[in-house]
C-alpha cells in the first residue's frame, strides 16, 4: 500500500547532499527499498517540511510507473498557482487538434500587437512575423515562450482549451488565462492551476499514450521533450539543458516548468535503469529576499535527487 506523509512530519535536516552523491555512485546491488519507496524520498519530505514550516505551501506527488504506486504524496490534492505549467493543455488541444485535421501543423499563424508579452521565450526577438502552428508548439515546449502561447491560444480559443482539460477527467488543474503583462480585477489572478496528484497523472497518462490518443499524446512529450529549464527539480539530474532528448548516463527526462513571483512548479517523467516515475512538485512562498528563494530551489533539487536515486 502507498504510504503518504505531510510535509510538516519531516522537519529534521535530511541527508547532506554529499551523501546522496556518494549512494548513487555506491553500488546498490539487492539493496530492499519497499513497495512505498518512502525510505528514498526521506530528503524530500524533510526539504519540502522545513520550507511548510517556515510557511510556504508545498504539494508533490509522485508515481512509480512501473507498478502504479504512489511513493510520494504531500498535500497532493490542494490547488496551487503553477504559473505556465498550464501551457502543456493547450500543447495538448493544439495536438489533438492536429491529430483530427481541424488545421495543419503546418499552418501559418501571424503574430499582433495584442500578442504581445515580454518575459520568457524567443519569438518577441526574432525578426519573423508568422510561424507554423507546429513550431509554435515547439517553442512553448522549449522555451515556454509567451508569445507563441497567446497566438495559438488566440486560434484555439481557451474555452476549447478549457473543455479539452475537463474531458481528461481534470477537476483541480487549469489554464485560466492568456499571459499577461499585469492582471487586474477582471482578469483571472493567476496563469493557471493545479494540483500535483492530477499533474503527475496528466504526465504518466502521456507516457501510456492515453491523453486524446497515442499519436496526440506523444506529440505533446516530444514537444516538451525540448525543454530548456533543468533549473528546478531537473537540476539535479546532470543533463545538458539544451540536448537532453536521448538517454544520457542511462535516464532520460521530459518535463515542464512554471516560475513567477512566488511560485515554482515542476512536473515531469524521469526513467532510469530501475524505473521510472512521473513527477509534480509546486511551491507557493513568499518571495520576499533572494535567499527565501534559494531554499526553495535547493529543496526542489533535493527531491530531484531523491528521484535520481529511486530510478537509476
Amino acid at each position: 500500500m502507498a504510504q503518504t506523509r505531510r510535509a510538516r512530519d519531516y522537519l529534521v535536516v535530511g541527508t547532506e547532499e554529499h551523501e546522496r552523491r556518494a549512494r548513487l555512485r555506491a553500488p546498490r546491488e539487492g539493496r530492499h527499498r519497499g513497495v512505498d519507496g518512502v525510505e528514498n524520498f526521506t530528503g524530500t519530505f524533510a526539504a519540502l517540511g522545513q520550507l511548510a514550516y517556515s510557511g510556504a505551501r508545498v504539494s508533490a506527488h509522485v508515481v512509480d510507473l512501473r507498478s502504479g504506486l504512489t511513493v510520494v504524496a504531500i498535500d497532493d490534492r490542494i490547488v496551487l498557482p503553477t504559473a505556465s505549467i498550464g501551457k502543456i493543455l493547450l500543447l495538448v488541444e493544439v495536438s489533438a487538434r492536429i491529430t483530427a485535421r481541424d488545421f495543419a501543423g503546418y499552418g501559418i499563424l501571424d503574430k499582433t500587437p495584442g500578442d504581445s508579452i515580454a518575459d520568457s521565450g524567443l519569438w518577441q526577438q526574432l525578426q519573423a512575423p508568422a510561424l507554423p502552428v507546429a513550431d509554435l508548439a515547439i517553442l512553448v515546449g522549449a522555451t515556454s515562450d509567451n508569445l507563441a502561447t497567446n497566438v495559438l491560444l488566440r486560434q484555439v480559443g481557451l474555452d476549447a482549451v478549457r473543455a479539452r482539460t475537463e474531458s481528461l477527467g481534470l477537476a483541480r488543474t487549469a489554464l485560466l488565462d492568456l499571459v499577461r503583462v499585469q492582471r487586474g480585477p477582471d482578469d483571472a489572478p493567476q496563469l493557471s492551476v493545479g494540483s500535483t496528484a492530477e499533474l503527475a497523472w496528466l504526465f504518466g497518462a502521456l507516457s501510456r499514450g492515453q491523453v486524446v490518443d497515442p499519436v496526440t499524446s506523444q506529440r505533446v512529450l516530444g514537444w516538451l521533450s525540448l525543454n530548456s529549464d533543468l533549473s528546478l527539480v531537473a537540476s539535479a539530474f546532470g543533463l545538458d539543458p539544451l540536448s537532453h532528448r536521448g538517454r544520457d548516463h542511462g535516464i532520460q527526462l521530459v518535463n515542464k516548468t512554471g516560475t513567477d513571483a512566488g511560485v515554482r512548479s515542476e512536473v515531469g517523467l524521469l526513467s532510469g535503469a530501475r524505473t521510472g516515475v512521473a513527477y509534480a512538485v509546486t511551491v507557493q512562498f513568499n518571495d520576499a529576499d533572494l535567499n527565501t528563494r534559494l531554499r526553495v530551489l535547493d529543496a526542489m533539487r533535493t527531491t530531484g535527487y531523491d528521484l535520481l536515486e529511486y530510478v537509476h
